[in-house]
């Protein structure tokens, strides 16, 4: 019964010692790097929105793990001097709120942030998602279909795949994982590690200079933010494949972008099948292993922006 007892109190004190430190972690996150735009209510859904320059209007929907300062680093400046850039946290992510407790469907999330562009007045933007975010971006096209002029997936998820959820969400999106290890990740994860993901998701090209700095990977770190990626994390593949089989309804001008050699979101298993899917798109083949070419080929990224604007005669 003592052994029992001392056990339990360990065991409490480090929860506690835990959660503490995970709080800090994420105070000190939030006051680095605060909200840079508007907090919009979207039917009671909190959504973070930074809009800058001028011009036909251009939402760009970030991937997974992100916010809207993966944009806000280098395509801003890119992209300003000619369109009203538009970019969003997804729900649950960043500064905007989940829109329910079990990971928020392509669906949902499209319908919110479609909502948030219309009071921001950009009722038929452009719409750029990547990664994930190009599957949100998918969505918003076949869904609301007259709110939208043209579609640019980028490294998008488009079809289903067959590798799995794979160990790290599996545990991440369980319950132990969302009340046990998510907390000691926020705690304790160490900045080298947090370089290490980074290297990783831009390899074999390097990041650019003062991405991470810039970008605030430890809002990713926060508890709830971890826990709404990993759910939609766990859900994706179900909602990807009840999606895939629309795309032929999808009418807008499409610009697909797409690095032959992604192995997080392969070419050929996503990039090739939706050009064909959908009536008239174009796919720009990028000749690189990248699954960030927003960063590591914004040239190419832009001229696909300005290709669809062409083709909705917005330019």
């Amino acid at each position: 019964m003592a052994l029992a007892a001392t056990s339990l109190a360990a065991a409490g004190a480090l929860a506690g010692l835990t959660h503490w430190r995970a709080g800090v972690q994420e105070a000190r996150a939030e006051a680095s790097h605060p909200p840079v735009g508007q907090l919009l209510d979207v039917d009671g859904v909190q959504v973070h929105a930074h809009a800058m320059g001028s011009g036909p209007d251009l939402v760009l929907i970030h991937g997974s793990s992100g916010n809207l300062r993966d944009f806000s680093y280098g395509m801003y400046a890119l992209l300003a001097d000619r369109y009203r850039v538009i970019s969003f946290d997804r729900p649950g992510l960043g500064y905007s709120d989940p829109i329910t407790p079990n990971g928020a469907s392509l669906d949902q999330q499209a319908a919110v942030l479609a909502a948030a562009a219309r009071m921001l007045g950009a009722d038929r933007p452009i719409v750029l998602g990547q990664s994930l975010g190009g599957a949100v971006a998918l969505a918003w096209a076949l869904n609301h279909p007259d709110q939208i002029a043209a579609l640019v997936p980028v490294s998008a998820v488009s079809h289903p795949w067959t590798t799995g959820l794979g160990a790290y969400y599996s545990m991440l999106s369980s319950w132990p994982g969302r009340h046990l290890l998510i907390p000691a990740l926020t705690a304790f994860t160490p900045d080298r590690v947090i370089d290490d993901q980074i290297a990783a998701i831009f390899a074999p090209e390097a990041p650019p200079p003062g991405y991470a700095a810039h970008f605030g990977p430890r809002l990713t770190l926060r508890r709830a933010s971890m826990r709404a990626n990993a759910l939609q994390r766990r859900h994706l593949l179900r909602w990807i494949t009840a999606q895939a089989p629309r795309y032929g309804q999808i009418a807008v001008p499409t610009e697909i972008l797409h690095a032959t050699g992604d192995t997080a979101v392969g070419h050929h298993i996503h990039a090739e099948p939706l050009s064909r899917a959908i009536p008239g798109a174009n796919l720009t083949a990028i000749n690189s292993a990248s699954h960030m070419p927003h960063h590591t080929h914004p040239n190419q990224v832009a001229a696909a922006i300005d290709r669809a604007a062409a083709r909705a005669g917005l330019h």
